[in-house]
């Protein structure tokens, strides 16, 4: 163990520091190589050898095969694996032979590719990446909502690579297909990068924006190959070939080399103060994060802070700065946050400073786990689990890309399930990665594609197939609902405005809002209409670049919120309301008295207040009401109901019934991303002792978005998995009647009461008993 506590120190805790929980070593991997494929252009490889690549690595050969073959293929490979030559080789080649045909030449008809990326960061690396070949036969551009208007035209002419991303595709490219009709008739391969990040409600819009673009190839006579790079996922095959809507090759085992990381498990310490209720608190996984940030930099170490957050990662960055200031007054300049948000000038500064290393440390997003090539990393420092463990190993891989050894650290949050992976490390590093989850057939996702494809084309009776078998009744009802008409040759989109505007990828209805600064009217960025509720309310902190706002107005008639700056020493959390109708029951299984059902629900959700936490030890300083509309949400729940007389069995006294009921239903949202690729904001939950529509005890767990994102699904299916991990996590947590490690939630509006954690336990062992008893 010596060898492995040497990297330990650099976190600045001394060599056996309290807070770790587990160390474990990724070992070092050697790299397998293959020939060059016999029909790869000797000025493609030669280009390839330009940048550095004299041999490609099996894996990388493998999966250009296929796809030269005409197979549609994902390649899952670990990061830093150069899954970026498996797509580039034959895509380049293609490219390449067609321009150099004096035919092709003539008439300008030569093959073209197009890729697609979740992020315009990611887009931005690979133009540089393929720039750098200096192939005269290359015509590559970037198509997004940064692209000057005079450069547009040129790209539809005459560009032969072209990098845009899903927003692009939909409101820009699909829309005005007749403008783009040289390029699909010639289109080879479609490239879809980070296929993994294409999970939940962003996933399902994705798969059927992809079904649209296979029909527009369709019309103008192409059938292109759709060539997928994707972090280790379990059974990447089947979810690119669902993403796709057509079967994909899957090429998964790494023949990449990689160095060392040694990886720590670290769980903040407790503090003095006491949170709601009396329940001891540990240091925020914020404080903890920045402090080892700030250490990491002070040693010259170049260290990348994750955190899922946009909050987070701007104060993780500020509170490292003023850190580093007290010892190193050169420094607190190269720490910078990074994240969705930020206007694109300020995004390319930073992803310049990263590359260049003029950064020290960072502290960002997901928005830098997705595929940016940065070299020379030294460390990552993962701010609470980030929801999967196909994003764990993401992050921790950015760090070592070099070929190095490498220091990870995954630090905590006062959370359930983080506190059940410190506690089990055999949970992340034994047990495979998650499927990606994703829904294409959800109507509130599938109705608006349909207007979409019929506005880009009318929509044939053949063709509704490609949509799912969902799509011929979703069809009907859009005809009787006026938004498209139906005659003998299909349907028709005949409206005069855009039907792609219907269609809101990544948020649930509402658009982008403005963060505006009151004083000055600048614009500082945007959030999404449904975080506004939870983190742009009257009386929120905003933190953008490092500077601190307080929100005075949330005006969403207008889009738009006004904030004035201000230095809080604190953060805001908003709490809600609940409550929930049975709709339609459609799964159910059996287990003696217990049932446990899926369906549809309509949820009801209220934000009504808001706590001011202290952001080093969690302290609540206050709360404050909020009168804000109620939303209504019609999704997919799983719901458990338990008989009166089998909990009072078990122990469980019916004045002790709710606050059981209560705490299992908060610690089993906190554990349900271990069994489904969700995070748990992107559930919810209620819990009461007599629902009106069950008449019995009953929790229920919802996805929290409109028609569902599968995420409950996926913990119907592994039920006795979920519940076990959940009553381990209460069981392990050594707190005496629950604490935000177990059994508390900071999003209850019933500010955690009753909850009662011994009475969890019974009801999740009642649960699990009679699941054994009917063979589950």
């Amino acid at each position: 163990m010596t060898e492995q506590y040497e990297l330990i120190p650099q976190l600045g805790h001394g060599p056996s520091p309290e807070s770790l929980r587990h160390l474990r070593v990724v070992p070092a991997r050697e790299a397998v190589h293959g020939p060059w494929p016999e029909w790869a252009h000797p000025d493609v490889v030669e280009a390839f050898g330009r940048c550095g690549v004299a041999t490609p690595w099996l894996h990388q050969v493998q999966a250009a095969l296929a796809a030269h073959d005409g197979e549609h293929t994902i390649v899952s490979t670990g990061t830093a694996s150069g899954k970026s030559l498996a797509y580039q080789l034959p895509a380049l080649d293609a490219i390449h032979r067609s321009e150099l045909d004096p035919a092709v030449a003539l008439e300008a008809t030569g093959t073209t590719v197009l890729y697609l990326s979740p992020t315009k960061a990611l887009a931005a690396d690979q133009l540089s990446a393929l720039a750098g070949f200096a192939l005269p036969t290359l015509k590559v551009a970037a198509y997004d909502g940064d692209t000057d208007p005079g450069e547009r035209r040129w790209i539809r002419d005459h560009a032969n690579f072209v990098l845009t991303n899903p927003d692009m595709l939909n409101f820009g490219i699909l829309p005005n297909h007749p403008g783009w009709a040289r390029f699909f008739r010639r289109l080879a391969y479609v490239i879809v990068d980070e296929a993994h990040s294409y999970r939940g409600v962003f996933g399902s819009h994705v798969a059927n924006l992809l079904r649209r673009l296979r029909r527009i190839c369709a019309y103008y006579g192409s059938d292109p190959v759709f060539v997928g790079a994707s972090a280790t996922s379990s059974e990447p095959g089947t979810s690119f070939g669902l993403l796709i809507g057509a079967q994909a090759t899957e090429v998964t085992v790494d023949f990449s080399p990689h160095g060392q990381t040694v990886v720590a498990l670290w769980e903040p310490p407790l503090t003095d103060t006491r949170g709601e209720n009396g329940a001891p608190t540990r240091r925020t996984v914020i404080a903890e994060t920045a402090d080892l940030l700030a250490n990491l930099v002070s040693g010259q170490v170049r260290t990348i802070a994750f955190i899922k957050s946009r909050r987070g990662a701007e104060t993780i960055s500020a509170i490292a700065r003023r850190l580093v200031d007290e010892v190193h007054p050169s420094l607190p300049g190269r720490i910078a946050a990074y994240r969705s948000g930020y206007l694109p000038e300020e995004r390319r500064v930073l992803e310049r400073q990263l590359r260049t290393g003029e950064l020290l440390g960072i502290a960002s997003t997901s928005a830098l786990e997705l595929g940016i090539d940065v070299a020379g990393l030294d460390a990552v420092l993962v701010a609470g689990w980030p929801g999967t463990r196909a994003s764990f190993f993401q992050q921790i891989g950015r760090a070592g890309r070099a070929g190095q050894d490498a220091l990870a650290a995954f630090v905590a949050s006062d959370d359930p399930l983080d506190t059940f992976l410190v506690n089990h490390p055999e949970a992340i590093f034994d047990t495979s990665v998650e499927a990606t989850v994703f829904d294409p057939s959800n109507p509130y996702v599938l109705g608006p594609h349909l207007c979409a494809a019929a506005a880009e084309q009318p929509l044939r009776l053949e063709e509704v197939q490609l949509f799912g078998e969902t799509a011929q009744e979703l069809l009907d009802g859009l005809v009787e609902r006026g938004y498209l008409r139906r005659r003998p040759s299909g349907w028709f989109w005949t409206h005069p405005e855009s039907a792609a505007s219907l269609v809101n990828l990544r948020a649930d209805g509402g658009g982008p809002m403005n963060i505006i600064d009151a004083r000055t009217g600048v614009l500082l960025g945007t959030m999404d209409s449904p975080q506004t509720q939870y983190q742009a309310h009257t009386g929120a902190v905003y933190v953008h670049q490092g500077a601190t706002y307080v929100v005075e107005e949330l005006n969403e008639r207008d889009h738009c919120v006004l904030v004035n700056r201000a230095n809080p020493d604190y953060y805001t959390q908003a709490r809600d309301i609940t409550t929930i109708d049975v709709l339609e029951v459609q799964r159910t299984l059996d287990w003696g008295p217990v049932q446990v059902h899926f369906g549809d629900v309509k949820v009801t959700t209220q934000v009504v207040s808001f706590q001011r936490k202290a952001v080093v030890s969690n302290e609540v300083l206050g709360e404050e009401p909020l009168e804000l509309e109620a939303r209504d949400l019609f999704t997919k729940a799983i719901w458990f109901t338990v008989p009166e007389r089998e909990m009072a069995a078990a122990g469980i006294l019916p004045d002790a019934a709710p606050g059981a009921l209560h705490a299992a239903e908060h610690a089993s949202i906190g554990l349900l991303p271990l069994v489904a690729s969700s995070d748990r904001w992107d559930i919810g939950g209620v819990s009461t002792a007599l629902h009106m529509d069950t008449g019995m005890p009953t929790i229920f767990v919802y996805d929290g978005y409109p028609g569902g994102a599968g995420f409950v699904e996926r913990a119907f299916d592994r039920a006795t998995t979920w519940l076990n991990a959940t009553r381990e996590a209460i069981t392990a947590c050594g707190c005496d009647t629950g604490c935000p490690s177990c059994v508390q939630s900071p999003k209850c509006g019933n500010r955690n009461n009753p909850l009662d954690k011994a009475a969890a336990v019974t009801l999740l062992g009642l649960l699990l008993r009679h699941a054994s008893a009917a063979g589950a």
